[in-house]
């Protein structure tokens, strides 16, 4: 009875668009209630000792730094460098949406930020310039964006290495998601490349000059060397995961102040309200979700789970179909926080008990989440997309972007990212060559 309250009620709540920490919390509290637990110490105690955690500590400081550097400009600045590289080819503009997403996702870790960030650049230079489709414009730079939370530094992988702790550390984590970010970024411009034959689409600007080029990198060299900085540094041993995340905000402010000397003084009360309300955002979400997995836990959910899980699986193979299922259709419901909250604490042990490398299994749920960002009906990317999409004025295309057009040009993209899932997957060589 416990488990059908607190699975009922969790998803009646998410279908009637309520919160996702309201919906994870109230479930709980409900089947607490239920079965006679003590709820009012229980709950407060598992909500501050589910965000109260040094590793967490961590998120605040990337959200922060992203936001930095948003508004330090660097976003026009990456697709000024990269258009000069690559621009001049078939579909180039759309490639460039691609490669600038998978470097600002670096940056930023929110796969939301970076289309917000880029997308008002870059989806009218689709449309105008590439010759692409509105709904196809809006649905590629959803979808690149969504690789952010699998490029490092990720919010989801802190999330993630705070759950499994020392077995799958941060550092890890972070260098087990280069490869399967890249290879997810190799799929999209795949597709690209197929619309463009499709539609007989021609190189839409000439090849920049050797001079060109590397005035445009100077500009955004250092937007590149944060990631340098943070991945370095964690994976040298220099400083934690934490850390890095406060230097990032440090280097961040330097870049904004004195070097771009497009952050303003004036600007950073918007920039710190902004970075707190998507903390206690997430943080929110975190707590809710541990006192979510905390009843799993108790009323012995979790371990009924696990026990289903080897019984229906007995393989890698099977057990991985079978995750990759499940966190395909999470989701398409829920965010990369709660999806890992909820289902991590079910099926690390049971991965770990097959034999399965743990930064793997981080990198195979990451990446089904990240496909989340862009399957209906509530992948955020998507509706992100089409609030600028509606915003954007002088497009040569002047179909409407709905969420009905959008998710028709999605699914190729989703395919392909699908693809990339499974050899990612059935392949763990791209999460763990370059791990220790």
């Amino acid at each position: 009875m416990t488990t059908l309250l607190l699975f009922g009620v969790f998803f009646i709540l998410l279908f009637m668009n309520i919160p996702i920490a309201v919906s994870l919390g109230l479930s709980s509290v409900l089947a607490m209630v239920q079965a006679g637990d003590k709820f009012a110490n229980i709950v407060p105690t598992n909500l501050y000792n589910g965000m109260a955690k040094f590793l967490l500590l961590a998120i605040p400081f990337f959200v922060l730094s992203g936001n930095i550097m948003a508004k330090a400009g660097i976003s026009t600045r990456l697709v000024e460098f990269i258009d000069d590289c690559i621009g001049h080819r078939k579909g180039g503009i759309a490639i460039v949406c691609v490669v600038v997403a998978c470097f600002f996702g670096a940056i930023s870790g929110s796969g939301p930020a970076t289309v917000a960030a880029l997308g008002i650049i870059l989806i009218p230079a689709m449309i105008n310039r590439g010759g692409f489709s509105a709904p196809f414009a809006s649905a590629m730079m959803a979808t690149a964006s969504s690789i952010a939370i699998v490029i490092p530094p990720s919010i989801a992988f802190v999330v993630y290495s705070s759950i499994v702790g020392d077995k799958a550390s941060v550092g890890n984590m972070f260098m087990g998601g280069i490869l399967p970010g890249i290879l997810m970024g190799a799929v999209l411009v795949a597709v690209i490349l197929i619309e463009a034959n499709r539609k007989g689409l021609k190189a839409s600007r000439e090849k920049a000059s050797a001079a060109q080029r590397w005035k445009s990198f100077k500009s955004a060299f250092w937007g590149f060397l944060m990631p340098v900085i943070i991945l370095g540094g964690i994976y040298s041993g220099f400083f934690t995961p934490t850390e890095a995340a406060a230097v990032s905000v440090v280097y961040g402010l330097i870049v904004g102040f004195f070097i771009y000397r497009e952050v303003k003084l004036k600007d950073m009360y918007e920039i710190l309200v902004d970075s707190c309300k998507t903390t206690g955002s997430i943080m929110l979400i975190i707590g809710a979700a541990s006192l979510f997995s905390y009843v799993c836990t108790v009323h012995g959910i979790s371990k009924a789970a696990q026990a289903l899980l080897l019984n229906v699986s007995g393989s890698k193979v099977v057990f991985l179909i079978i995750v990759n299922i499940i966190f395909l259709i999470a989701g398409c419901f829920v965010d990369a926080n709660s999806a890992m909250y909820i289902f991590i604490p079910i099926m690390y042990p049971v991965a770990e008990q097959l034999g399965i490398n743990l930064v793997h299994f981080g990198v195979i749920a990451t990446v089904n989440l990240a496909i989340g960002q862009v399957t209906p009906p509530v992948g955020v990317n998507l509706f992100v997309a089409i609030g600028l999409a509606a915003k954007l004025e002088g497009l040569k295309d002047k179909t409407r972007v709905t969420i009905e057009s959008i998710s028709k040009a999605v699914w190729p993209m989703i395919v392909a990212c699908i693809i990339a899932l499974l050899l990612v997957t059935y392949v763990p060589w791209f999460s763990t060559v370059l791990i220790k």
